[in-house]
């Protein structure tokens, strides 16, 4: 059997994490109402804001082309403003992470994109658009599906050392338990 490339071990490593943030998300119903999504909001501005570094990493944006332009804080932003939304603003502990851990954090940043073409026909449903309050949950220009396979592509062009993919895995767990974290403060709910 040949092995696996870095995006299918972080796949198939993270698989019943990624269910379980889906569980999580959706059992806080975002889309029952513009005030459930506010908090989505509040939960999406801390985690873009805590990846954000990831994509003005100069070692990783040697390595891949364009990174900096993936980055979505700014578009999170705007819905915040559409919607008149503050940061959530108390305590939400910062993780940190090396380069290697942040190739993990970055699979899990782009994947969501993919998953998120659920959430923007949802978040239509209560009158969002990539126009106002959704914009960051829009699809990338080039289509989801393309835009994924050529992140994936790019970062298994990643020159990684076996020590390095250990390190992507833990960032990917790292990365899956902190918006757990964060959902669960935001919407008030315990572990």
């Amino acid at each position: 059997m040949s092995e696996l490339t870095l995006t299918e071990a972080l796949k198939e490593h993270s698989r019943t994490t990624h269910d379980a943030v889906d569980n999580l998300v959706m059992s806080m119903q975002p889309f029952a109402s513009h005030d459930n999504y506010r908090k989505f909001l509040q939960a999406q501005y801390e985690f873009h804001t805590t990846v954000n570094p990831i994509y003005h990493n100069q070692t990783l944006a040697e390595q891949l082309d364009g990174l900096a332009n993936l980055a979505r804080l700014d578009r999170v932003k705007s819905d915040m403003k559409d919607l008149e939304v503050e940061p959530f603003g108390k305590d939400v502990e910062q993780p940190t992470f090396t380069d290697s851990e942040a190739i993990g954090w970055l699979y899990c940043v782009e994947g969501s994109n993919v998953g998120a073409a659920i959430l923007y026909k949802e978040a239509g449903k209560i009158d969002l658009s990539d126009e106002f309050g959704a914009s960051h949950l829009a699809a990338h220009p080039d289509g989801r599906m393309p835009h994924w396979r050529d992140v994936k592509g790019k970062i298994d062009a990643l020159p990684v050392s076996d020590e390095d993919k250990q390190a992507a895995m833990k960032g990917a767990d790292d990365a899956f338990a902190y918006f757990k974290r964060v959902i669960r403060k935001i919407y008030d709910v315990a572990e």
